[in-house]
């Protein structure tokens, strides 16, 4: 049961959607009987009509950084650079930060990088699982230069030119509506099907809405290459339960109601605040350097 080869199962690519619905609440959603087991298919629309008066909704505010830049070697060959590390998130600031490179051939440390207009950077040392340090340099931070140039983090199964004419339509889509602080490095997907007008219509139901904040790391989609599940290992992520989210889930639980968590990132810091006896703290945690 923790061989990784247990979990395998062929996805065929046609079945990958390289676009989203149209509408965000249109896409699909399954729902589960408890009680008999039965799969009922249902849209993302009807989640008002599944949820019960005084049941809590928690979501993850997190927001997607654009944090994806291109450039090149001094010697001429093409990079790309996914930013991992974010003040936000509970990283260090400054110009240096952990990334993912991808280049031709294997660059050593101390080989330049150009990203343009005036912003250099140079490869400082490879570290595990196919991260790099680089120190980022010239006229423009390095914040300056992902609000200029940077594109969505996309997971690696949907396929972007690096001339993408979706660039505007990805930092708009794959981005949740009530995102709220930066600092992630991919999406908590579960949150991208809500739109505000369904967000009134739960509320209008007599369904609560709460947030907390999960910046998602780079751990949620680096591929697992360990034989036996147990021995792949994670790093933290910076999350953030404000008092009145607490207050409030404590709270529900104590009337009778559901709490139902928006994706697994909720339920990732859920499960890190829970104490002995069941409550929720308030906490503010950051991941270990």
């Amino acid at each position: 049961m923790y061989d990784t080869q247990d979990y395998a199962y062929h996805l065929p690519k046609e079945l990958i959607a390289q676009m989203p619905s149209e509408r965000r609440d249109h896409s699909r959603l399954l729902m589960v009987d408890r009680l008999t087991g039965g799969l009922i298919d249902r849209h993302f629309f009807n989640l008002p009509e599944l949820l019960n008066p005084g049941d809590l909704l928690v979501i993850n505010n997190t927001q997607v950084v654009p944090a994806r830049i291109y450039g090149r070697k001094a010697s001429g060959g093409k990079i790309e650079v996914v930013i991992l590390e974010h003040p936000d998130a509970g990283a260090p600031g400054g110009d240096t930060r952990v990334c993912l490179m991808k280049s031709s051939g294997y660059p050593r440390a101390g080989t330049r990088l150009i990203f343009g207009e005036n912003a250099t950077g140079v490869l400082m040392e490879h570290l595990d699982h196919g991260m790099v340090r680089i120190c980022f340099e010239g006229q423009k931070t390095i914040d300056d230069l992902i609000r200029k140039k940077g594109r969505m983090p996309l997971p690696p199964y949907i396929k972007r030119e690096v001339e993408n004419p979706l660039d505007a339509f990805d930092r708009e889509r794959y981005q949740t509506v009530y995102s709220a602080h930066h600092g992630a490095v991919a999406a908590p997907t579960a949150g991208l099907h809500f739109t505000n007008a369904l967000m009134d219509s739960l509320k209008r139901a007599g369904v609560f809405i709460t947030p907390l904040t999960l910046h998602v790391g780079y751990d949620t989609f680096r591929p697992v290459k360990t034989e036996d599940i147990r021995d792949h290992r994670l790093q933290g992520e910076y999350y953030r339960i404000e008092t009145e989210t607490a207050d409030r889930i404590n709270q529900t639980r104590k009337e009778g109601g559901r709490v139902v968590a928006v994706g697994t990132t909720v339920v990732r810091a859920l499960e890190s605040a829970v104490q002995p006896e069941g409550q929720i703290e308030p906490c503010r945690e950051k991941p270990p350097s």
